[in-house]
Order: C-alpha cells, then sequence, then structure tokens
C-alpha cells in the first residue's frame, strides 16, 4: 500500500477544504474516498455504503474508535482507532451493528473480534474523522486501493488541518438589524467559511464597545431544544435567557453555533437519545457512538468575535471548559458570568451528568 494511487476520475482542484468538503459528500452519498497518505486507503462509511461496494474492496477492514471499541471489549493494540478483521461474506449491516450501538439491544450477541496489532498510517485516523465531519457514525471500511474505483480523493494531511482551515477562511457575509422578543435592539451577523458548511450567526445586543470585556454566551444550536422546546435539555431557557441577560445588562453578544449534540450532529444526537432511554447518561451515550464527551471547537467562535473587533469577553458560562477553550483559541475571558436556570423532572439527570462528569459549575 505505498506509493500514491493515481487515477483520472479523482480531482484535486481547489482550495483543500473545499476538497475536504466533496469528500465528506462522496462519503455521505455511500460511495469510496482515496485517502492519499503514508498508506493510501480506500474509504467506504458504514451507514451510507451498500454491500456491492464493500464487495469490490480487497481484505476490507473496519475501523472504530477507542470509545466504541471499549465498549465492545475489544484490546486496543493501537492509538485511537481500532481496525478489526471483517468475515469475507460480510454485509453492511452486520457491520453498521458493531459500530452503531443503538443497535446493541437488537443484535447483543457480536464478536468474537481480531483487532489487528500492526501500526495503523495517518490515514486510518483520517478516514475516521472525515466520517465525522460528515455527521455519520465514527465508524468506516477501508483497504488497499485499485487503479480506480473512487469518486473523490483528499490527502489526510487536508483533513487532519481541516479545522484550523475552516477557522482561517471565515468571513462576514452580511448584517441586518433583527428586533427580538425582550431584545429590540439586535442585529444580526452571518459567518460562513469556504467548505460551504452550515452558517454561525452571531446576535449584537445594543452597541457593546471593543476596548472592554464585551458580556458574551456561546450556543451551540439545538434543534429540538431552541425550536420544538425540547425538555430533555436546558438549550431553549438558555438561549432564551441569555438575549433578555445581554439585552438587561445594555450590550453584548450571542454566538449562535452550527455544531448540534456538542458537534456530532443531530442524527447522532437522536442516537444517544435513544441509548440515555436505555439507562445511559449524556456523556456515556456519546462515548458509545464511538465520540468525545464533548466534539465541539471553539476557534470557529473565537474567530467570530475577532472579526467583529472583540478580544476579550466576559463569558456567561457554567462549563469550564468553554473558558480554557475560547482562551486557547486567542481570546481573553476576564470574568466568568454564571447563566443557569432550574432543573426539572425531564433534564434533571442531564443536568446532574453536566455536574458531576462535565465539571459544570451549576
Amino acid at each position: 500500500m505505498r506509493g500514491k494511487v493515481k487515477s483520472p476520475t479523482l480531482g484535486r482542484d481547489g482550495p483543500a477544504i473545499a476538497r475536504v468538503a466533496r469528500a465528506v459528500d462522496t462519503l455521505r452519498r455511500g460511495e469510496a474516498v482515496l485517502i492519499d497518505g503514508e498508506q493510501p486507503m480506500l474509504a467506504l462509511a458504514v451507514e451510507t455504503a451498500p454491500d456491492a461496494a464493500l464487495r469490490t474492496l480487497d481484505k476490507p477492514r473496519l475501523l472504530i474508535t477507542h470509545a466504541r471499541a471499549r465498549t465492545l471489549k475489544i484490546r486496543l493494540y493501537t492509538p485511537e482507532i481500532v481496525a478489526l478483521a471483517i468475515a469475507p461474506n460480510a454485509a453492511m449491516a452486520e457491520l453498521c451493528a458493531i459500530a452503531d450501538p443503538a443497535r446493541d439491544l437488537d443484535t447483543p450477541l457480536k464478536g468474537p473480534f481480531e483487532a489487528l496489532r500492526d501500526p495503523l498510517p495517518d490515514t486510518a485516523g483520517a478516514a475516521v474523522k472525515l466520517a465525522k465531519l460528515a455527521g455519520l457514525l465514527p465508524a468506516v471500511v477501508v483497504a488497499q486501493p485499485a487503479a480506480k474505483g473512487a469518486a473523490a480523493e483528499i490527502d489526510a494531511g487536508a483533513i487532519s488541518s481541516y479545522e484550523q482551515e475552516v477557522v482561517r477562511s471565515l468571513t462576514i457575509v452580511t448584517r441586518a438589524r433583527v428586533p427580538l422578543e425582550g431584545a429590540e435592539n439586535a442585529e444580526m451577523v452571518a459567518f460562513r467559511a469556504g467548505d460551504g458548511a452550515p452558517e454561525h450567526y452571531a446576535i449584537v445586543i445594543g452597541a457593546p464597545p471593543t476596548h472592554q470585556p464585551v458580556l458574551t454566551r456561546l450556543h451551540s444550536e439545538c434543534f429540538t431544544g431552541d425550536l420544538l422546546g425540547s425538555l430533555k435539555c436546558d438549550c431553549g431557557p438558555q438561549l432564551r435567557g441569555a438575549t433578555e441577560a445581554i439585552a438587561k445588562a445594555g450590550a453584548g453578544i450571542l454566538l449562535y453555533l452550527a455544531q448540534e449534540g456538542r458537534g456530532i450532529g443531530l442524527i447522532n444526537k437522536l442516537r444517544a437519545y435513544r441509548l440515555q432511554d436505555q439507562g445511559f447518561d449524556t456523556m456515556e451515550a456519546n462515548e458509545r457512538l464511538g465520540f468525545g464527551a464533548d466534539e465541539r471547537l471553539y476557534g470557529v467562535a473565537a474567530r467570530m468575535l475577532q472579526l467583529l473587533g472583540y478580544d476579550s469577553v466576559r463569558l456567561m458560562t457554567n462549563n469550564p471548559h468553554k473558558v480554557a477553550a475560547l482562551e486557547s483559541a486567542g481570546v481573553t475571558v476576564s470574568e466568568r458570568v454564571p447563566h443557569s436556570f432550574p432543573a426539572h423532572a425531564h433534564n434533571r439527570a442531564y443536568l446532574d451528568t453536566k455536574r458531576a462528569k462535565g465539571g459544570h459549575l451549576i
């Protein structure tokens, strides 16, 4: 598998983040992506690829994260990613059952698993990360590439540096006054990155001066809580409460970040909810899916603030990790401003977990 494989069907045109975005789309469609690096690999997403695509691969292997492997009691011989041998007649449905913990009760008997002990190349981690970027389960089937057969090609290095490039490419698209209930003197500012992913937004309330720390709330989008009024979390009250608190203070900024489900996406968040119904807490559910407890990226928030002219904030949060992450991204946090709301029967366990396991100061 040494050396780079070329194919006339695989383009390398455009900026790296645009090529990563095309690879993401390809993976979501169930087609193969060729990932170049020290050992090139063809990669298929377990969640979307058909059996026909699997049968075209020579000696395929299933890659899953350590978080998922620990759930399945698989020995961890390699860092971060585990490679499993695949039976010759395996179907994608079987592999998806290995990758998706929401199916564990339906298919409780799995294994025995043969975890490979040889060191994995950079392309292995890049393949799993690409699945995460696609909002899919972090599990892929990989194999040695043939002369052709992939719909997209991308370098492993472009995948590993993707988030940093997204931050650097972020720009303000437009802004407009949008009076809000409880904050009539508000302006919305739209931000777009070069990958064409969903936009982020800032709600600027009043006219906060740039020469002093600005009262700021970072809010990750929550379709179920913000829009539908879900009672499983406290996102809706936090969003509306933040705009009201900032308006009452006279000025400030709310950043609305397109990072649903702590960065794992809405579909994976719904899978996590199903696991919570089986008795796992919110962080255990994410980890059983193969994700970290929190996959959000705060470089985007820092860049948004900098584009607006701010480099220092009074941060409305109960999460010390947000403070540390924002400061590591270059924004000074002069003060942590508590921001919490009473628990109720539906979200009490969720808030208890955030306090006990996430260190939230609730």
